[in-house]
């Protein structure tokens, strides 16, 4: 016996077209429809915000318990950053005094041109 094609959609008879009935009411009709999905969808609403309510009540207890301490952790945390102090420069260039480097990043400009050409090393232009 061959197989059978499955049916593809919706089983014939199960369509039904909201859109004419509404289009053939007359004002009333439609005004009543209005306020019946709007009942509908208070109570809907008004039973998922009980039951959500529901559940954060629950966790409530949860997290008072658990993760008061992760909280308190986080929340300490975040209060120390940005508060690093400045790094004192560790080189100064020979030339002009007041072109300072703390030795962190890219070796600067000043110091490579100074270098060029010459014996110096990084360590020469260290503050004493």
């Amino acid at each position: 016996m061959a197989k059978k094609a499955k049916r593809r959609g919706r089983p014939p008879g199960s369509k039904k077209s909201i859109g004419k009935s509404v289009a053939t009411m007359d004002v009333a009709q439609l005004r009543a429809h209005i306020e019946d999905l709007q009942n509908t969808l208070s109570k809907k609403v008004s039973a998922q915000r009980a039951y959500f309510e529901d559940q954060l009540s629950q966790l409530g207890g949860y997290v008072s318990k658990t993760a008061s301490a992760a909280v308190k952790a986080v929340s300490a945390a975040s209060d120390r950053t940005g508060r690093r102090a400045k790094p004192k420069p560790k080189y100064q260039s020979k030339k002009n005094k007041s072109l300072k480097w703390t030795g962190r990043g890219m070796t600067p400009v000043w110091m490579r041109e100074e270098m060029k050409g010459t014996k110096l090393t990084k360590q020469d232009f260290a503050i004493k």
